[in-house]
């Protein structure tokens, strides 16, 4: 309720009867002042815009098997579902350290896990939020004096906040700038790369971020509007334009929209390069006996964290690592449609 004396203030209408735009969608953006409303979005399926519902909680608690008093990473904080779940499984006397390159999530989350701490009767142990690439995690530990953690946890690729911000520019089903940097404030855009990406290497980049067998076609449609692409529309519909007669409403080609977009977005923010820089580190990031587990949703990271986890193996690295991925479970796959790509694998440290 307002302070005594607080002026009223209205919310913003929107035409027609529901909101159209992302910005007006005010529940769903609040959906803890919205319970009623919250629980319409779930039932269906949906994820509430400005949220993200953490997938794989009981395997990856399974998995990692955290306990009192432990040190634990989430790499991707993200909207700091799994983070919670750990922080409560690591009291009384754990530590959490948060890493995000998103300064805006990085921020929000933040905010709401110290008032989950202040809120806590018994609290939750202490935690740490730190901006800066999972690749940069040992770096990070060292300077915070920390000499290993128990337990790593990275849950890797977008989360629904990113993917439902059209300012974010990282979906074609949403008009916006054609930005896809999970940091705002580092590196090219989208559409500054590529303005100046040649047309090589843009089919190169399709093909095996994303096993996109048009690539060379989709390269070329692209290139062809080059200094053109300023929004997620505009790509969309150079990609559209390879392909004589299709149209966004094609099933065949919506998925061809998502590998491309996914492809780009992966170039655009080194993606693969900071998985394998994490993956090469992973070993001397955790304590003897320490659990790892990685949650990948296409298959390019997963083959790297399958092949780094068995090269590790070998190498004495690993004591055991998960012979086969985890996958959700049926039920979550049905309650939440995002979850049905990943795949959690595993690693425990000698």
């Amino acid at each position: 309720m307002a302070d005594e004396g607080s002026p009223h203030v209205r919310r913003k209408r929107y035409r027609g009867t529901h909101p159209r735009h992302f910005s007006e969608k005010y529940k769903e953006h609040n959906y803890q002042d919205f319970p009623e409303d919250l629980a319409k979005v779930l039932a269906r399926g949906a994820t509430p815009a400005g949220s993200h519902r953490p997938i794989c909680m009981a395997e990856i608690l399974a998995v990692l098997a955290p306990v009192p008093g432990e040190t634990a990473v989430d790499a991707t904080l993200g909207h700091g579902g799994h983070a919670s779940a750990l922080l409560r499984a690591i009291a009384p006397g754990g530590r959490l350290i948060g890493f995000d390159q998103d300064a805006v999530e990085l921020a929000r989350t933040s905010a709401r896990i110290v008032k989950a701490l202040a809120d806590e009767p018994g609290g939750l142990g202490s935690f740490m939020p730190v901006h800066a690439d999972f690749s940069r995690m040992r770096e990070c530990l060292d300077l915070q004096g920390i000499a290993g953690a128990d337990l790593i946890l990275a849950d890797i690729g977008l989360s629904s906040m990113q993917i439902d911000d059209p300012e974010r520019g990282f979906s074609f089903k949403r008009n916006g700038r054609l930005d896809m940097r999970m940091d705002r404030d580092s590196g090219p855009s989208a559409a500054q790369w590529l303005a100046a990406v040649s047309e090589e290497s843009l089919a190169v980049a399709i093909s095996t971020n994303a096993d996109e067998e048009a690539a060379v076609a989709i390269a070329r449609a692209i290139c062809q509007r080059r200094g053109l692409l300023a929004t997620t529309r505009d790509l969309a519909e150079a990609i559209v334009s390879a392909f004589p007669g299709a149209t966004f409403r094609d099933t065949a080609m919506k998925k061809v929209l998502m590998r491309s977009f996914q492809a780009i977005r992966i170039e655009v923010n080194g993606e693969f390069a900071a998985l394998d820089s994490l993956l090469a580190t992973l070993p001397s990031c955790l304590n003897p006996g320490g659990r790892v587990a990685i949650l990948t949703f296409h298959s390019g990271e997963e083959r790297r964290v399958e092949a780094s986890f068995a090269a590790g193996l070998e190498a004495g690295l690993y004591a055991s690592i998960a012979s086969l991925a985890i996958r959700p479970g049926r039920e979550e796959r049905n309650a939440n449609p995002r979850s049905a790509s990943a795949r959690l694998r595993w690693a425990i440290a000698p």
